[in-house]
């Protein structure tokens, strides 16, 4: 398992679901937007208090 630094669960947050860096932004809603075709780029466009780090490590993260 990698130590990925940017993803937290907390109960408390989306339901423990896992998040980027504790806000309420889940890694599953990163993952549906780079698969359903948007860039790191445009996701930054819409969040953009994400890191291009924050989207590498969503993807990189194993459930």
């Amino acid at each position: 398992m990698q130590n990925l630094t940017r993803i937290t669960r907390n109960p408390e947050v989306m339901g423990g679901k896992p998040c980027i860096r504790g806000m309420r932004v889940t890694v599953g809603t990163i993952v549906g937007l780079m698969a359903s075709g948007h860039s790191p780029i445009e996701i930054i466009k819409a969040y953009p208090y994400l890191e291009e780090a924050d989207i590498y490590e969503a993807l990189a993260y194993e459930v």
